[in-house]
Order: C-alpha cells, then sequence, then structure tokens
C-alpha cells in the first residue's frame, strides 16, 4: 500500500514531496506547507486511497538548547541524536513540524504527512476544508506553538486566555513558566479548604 500511496502522490505532486521515510510499516511524506491541502484533498478523494479519517494534528517544536549538551539526563551525545531526525546533528533551519495523521478506512492504512515550518515563518494552510475535524487540533497547535494556520474558520487560543503572549509546548518556554504573565484568580489554598 505504500508503494500505491507514493507513486500516486509523486505523480501528481512529484514538486511537492520533500521526502518520505517507512518505520515498521508506517508511512511519513514530508510536503511543502502550500501544498499541504490540494494533497491531503486528493488523499481522502482517490478512490483507491480514500484517507477519508484525520486522526490527529499537533506540532513538533526541534529547538535543541546548550543545555540538552551539558544535562545529566542526556550525559551522552548518542542519546541527543534520538531527538533529531536520522542523520542530523545541528539545529534544524526549519524549528518547527505540523504532523497531521490520517487513516483510511477502506484500506485499514495509516499515513503521516509533515510540514517543516521556519520560525520566521509560522504560516500553513488550514486542512479544515478537507477535514472539518481539523478545527479544534488547530486550534491547540495554535495556541501552544504559535502556529497559524490561514484559512481557519475560527483561529483563537483553545486552552490559554486570548491576552496570554507566550505558547507553552515550545521548547524555549521556561519550565516553570513566566512569573505574572497570567493572573489567576485568588481561590483558597488546599490548606485552608482542610483546616475548616
Amino acid at each position: 500500500m505504500n508503494d500505491r500511496i507514493l507513486s500516486k502522490l509523486a505523480a501528481n505532486f512529484r514538486d511537492s514531496i520533500l521526502s518520505s521515510t517507512e518505520f515498521r510499516g508506517e508511512l511519513t511524506i514530508v510536503v511543502k506547507p502550500e501544498n499541504i491541502v490540494p494533497i491531503c484533498k486528493f488523499l481522502r478523494d482517490d478512490p483507491e486511497l480514500q484517507f477519508d479519517l484525520l486522526i490527529d494534528v499537533h506540532g513538533i517544536d526541534m529547538l535543541r538548547s546548550e543545555l540538552d549538551r551539558s544535562s545529566e539526563i542526556y550525559s551522552h551525545d548518542d542519546d541527543l541524536d534520538l531527538l533529531l531526525p536520522p542523520g542530523q546533528t545541528e539545529q534544524p533551519a526549519e524549528r518547527f513540524q505540523v504532523v497531521y495523521n490520517v487513516w483510511s478506512l477502506k484500506n485499514k492504512a495509516r499515513l503521516r504527512l509533515k510540514v517543516l515550518l521556519s520560525e520566521s515563518n509560522l504560516h500553513v494552510p488550514s486542512v479544515t476544508t478537507v477535514w472539518p475535524g481539523a478545527n479544534w487540533p488547530e486550534r491547540e497547535t495554535f495556541d501552544m506553538f504559535g502556529i497559524i494556520f490561514d484559512g481557519h474558520p475560527d483561529l483563537r487560543r483553545i486552552y490559554m486566555p486570548e491576552e496570554f503572549e507566550y505558547y507553552p509546548l515550545r521548547k524555549d518556554f521556561p519550565l516553570m513558566g513566566i512569573p505574572g504573565s497570567l493572573t489567576l484568580p485568588k481561590g483558597e489554598s488546599s490548606k485552608e479548604k482542610s483546616e475548616k
């Protein structure tokens, strides 16, 4: 099935496919961001492929910090390389990835599509016109990573307040948060509650 998917995509979108890999029988195809919608429509509408179910859309931040190499947790350089795509040892030019997991009910086949985005251009077209179920996962990815889905019908934060200026799942976001960045309502502490 994977060979058939690749051959059909190559025949129709040769210049849009950047790379492909197969791991444990599952195919991952990296495509140009500007072509994600036509590729998704083709995968959904092709009578043989019928990738009719979008399972998930999520973001990945591939940032490597200087702390990675000095951390006690990661004391071996070989371990760090597991965090990067095979053969990559430097900071990626495209820091962010958007990953689309799709499923063909007819063929019982999974496919993973990826687009790579640089920090200076965090725009990718929304696939909500192909799979309406992308609405909330795209909003979550926007809220947590700051990736902008052009053409999304309601792109706004889903967890964080609208006025929050940061993106909590980026690797450069402080582990303990940013003091004072979010005003929380006053309430009783658990200690105060237990004393009642």
